[in-house]
């Protein structure tokens, strides 16, 4: 089943939802970043969260990034999606091994921490990007996002994430879900959204049901309203690095600089943090980046 974002709007009431299939994403970033469980559950849930807030935005070259910062061992987690909700991202500490919580789940939260804050960046290609930053709720990625919502967009919001770690530590599944009241919902779309999530239960519980895709986990979650299905598209997570991106971020160092790298070590080697691509430059090449960069 190829990763996916559903979006609906329901007919009867001021409410609009997406959700996300992420398996495959999630694999490819644990294959990349060479992640362990707790590391694999907390990068999948960022990625489908920020896959989901780029698909919200409009306007071509648009991106949001997440960055979340917490005071556990996993350092921070960053991801970034274009407008089409392609994704890339990576973890600090990716090999962080931490004992499952009482309930036999992977402690996401305390690995993430509770304390520390999450930034969300919209560039949406104008003169400066939008930056909010909101404290952690609790560092399991979803209560997080539904609380910046809250705070900083002033959205009423319901976010559940899921990835379940099969026992080779690959993905088995992982999708999740973002719900929004538009203005005028009164108190009784609320109550029957809320009893809706609230009767779905945790979102890895539907997961692990063969056939449960993104429409269906929408239409389980609100299944007391009529849906109509608006935009569905396959997401993947994709890096856009180049080497000509590469060759653009050398030559912005500046002259002195570039010159300086040349003449201490007459090469260089960049890795890409989101898709670990290497790329390598040699003499002959810096000095002609160098050339560049003074004209």
């Amino acid at each position: 089943m190829t990763d996916e974002i559903v979006r609906v709007l329901t007919k009867e009431a001021p409410v609009k939802a997406m959700a996300i299939t992420g398996r495959d994403l999630t694999e490819r970033a644990r294959q990349i970043h060479k992640t362990l469980p707790v590391a694999t559950a907390a990068l999948g849930r960022a990625l489908m969260a920020c896959s989901m807030m780029g698909d919200q935005l409009k306007g071509e070259g648009s991106s949001v990034t997440l960055r979340f910062r917490g005071d556990g061992p996993l350092g921070s987690i960053t991801a970034v999606s274009d407008v089409g909700g392609e994704v890339r991202g990576y973890v600090q500490e990716p090999a962080v091994i931490l004992p499952a919580r009482a309930d036999g789940k992977l402690d996401v939260g305390g690995a993430v921490g509770k304390t520390g804050t999450l930034t969300v960046i919209k560039d949406l290609d104008m003169k400066e990007p939008y930056v909010g930053t909101v404290p952690l709720v609790s560092g399991e990625i979803a209560e997080d996002v539904t609380d910046y919502f809250a705070v900083s967009e002033q959205i009423p919001t319901a976010c559940a994430l899921g990835v379940l770690v099969d026992a080779d530590q690959s993905v088995l599944r992982a999708g999740g879900y973002l719900i929004q009241l538009l203005p005028d919902a009164g108190e009784d779309v609320i109550e029957r959204v809320e009893a809706g999530v609230k009767k779905l239960g945790p979102v890895t519980a539907a997961l692990l049901e063969d056939g449960v895709d993104a429409e269906e986990l929408l239409r389980r979650t609100l299944s007391g309203f009529e849906l109509e299905v608006v935009e569905r598209h396959p997401v993947s997570y994709r890096c856009p690095c180049s080497r000509e991106r590469v060759s653009t971020a050398l030559v912005s160092m500046g002259r002195d600089e570039l010159t300086a790298l040349i003449r201490e070590q007459g090469r260089a080697e960049l890795t890409c943090q989101f898709c670990d691509r290497v790329y390598a430059f040699d003499r002959r090449e810096l000095e002609d980046l160098l050339h560049r960069a003074t004209h």
